[in-house]
């Protein structure tokens, strides 16, 4: 199945103010945003882009453009190849990648049988099938309220351990029909598995603190007037990129008026943006898509 890169108009637009620039794409992917980019800047422009996943290294191979290079890294690593105020703009398309769910040997989901993996990074790190054969029972429910919202996790979790104890969980598909086979609520539209297969990715990729610690980063890097933009996919992601840009505080006496002692670094031009009825038709994946844009004062 292709891939669709989500509000890439709109997000193109916000990101390249000027031509001759220098920007990031810290979510390379397949590439749909970065080749747009490159479509847009100029031969003294220059594009980096950044990405765990192997196959997205190798797929960026196919870009010859001399004013473009990509690194096998998480994005929370900036600052190990950029200096300080040296960017003009920043892309995050966070989430997955289409193609991660549509190919089952990266055992992203439920409706494909595949190996139960499920990292970012395939070439480093474990496993969902070797932690969760061995995480305690409470780490799992945790891990299932925490990053998936899941009002069932006590009870999951506890499927999961009894099932283990039989046979080891290797598949995706033999995960999800666990999940299934005593979730108390059964939907037609919504697989009992989603909100599970959701909480264990980002858990497993540590998605929320390498965002946190990257949109950091991405803060130093970035030259005054410059602009950051992300298209998040759920509230976790959208609640921390909210609460980085918040305006943090001195401490002065309380008698000063406190709109009087805000330290406003960074300015939201953008927020609430989400794809329109005919993109949403075109890629059904693009419905829960939100996209915000700050740039530094």
């Amino acid at each position: 199945m292709l891939h669709f890169p989500v509000l890439l108009e709109e997000s193109i637009d916000f990101l390249i103010h000027d031509i001759n620039g220098y920007y990031i794409d810290c979510t390379f992917g397949r590439g749909g945003h970065s080749k747009q980019i490159l479509k847009m800047i100029s031969k003294n422009g220059f594009l980096s882009a950044i990405d765990k996943d192997p196959e997205s290294i190798s797929f960026a191979s196919n870009i010859k453009d001399l004013n473009f290079k990509i690194f096998h890294n998480s994005y929370k690593n900036l600052e190990k190849y950029f200096k300080n105020e040296t960017v003009d703009g920043l892309l995050y398309d966070l989430g997955t990648c289409s193609t991660h769910f549509d190919n089952a040997e990266r055992g992203f989901s439920f409706n494909k049988d595949g190996p139960l993996d499920m990292r970012f990074d395939n070439t480093r790190g474990i496993t969902l099938s070797e932690w969760i054969n061995d995480a305690p029972e409470e780490e799992i429910v945790d891990v299932l309220f925490k990053y998936g919202d899941e009002r069932h996790a006590r009870l999951i979790a506890n499927r999961i351990c009894s099932e283990r104890k039989e046979n080891l969980i290797l598949r995706t598909v033999q995960l999800a029909d666990i999940i299934n086979e005593k979730y108390p609520e059964k939907r037609k539209k919504i697989h009992p598995a989603t909100k599970s297969f959701q909480a264990f990715r980002i858990f497993l990729n540590k998605e929320l603190e390498e965002l946190s610690l990257s949109l950091d980063a991405a803060k130093k890097i970035l030259k005054p007037k410059g602009v950051i933009v992300t298209i998040a996919f759920h509230s976790l992601e959208d609640n921390i990129i909210k609460n980085s840009f918040k305006p943090s505080f001195k401490s002065f006496p309380k008698d000063i008026p406190l709109n009087n002692i805000e330290e406003k670094k960074f300015t939201c031009i953008a927020k609430k943006i989400r794809p329109s009825a005919d993109e949403i038709k075109k890629n059904t994946r693009s419905r829960s898509a939100l996209m915000r844009v700050f740039q530094k004062i």
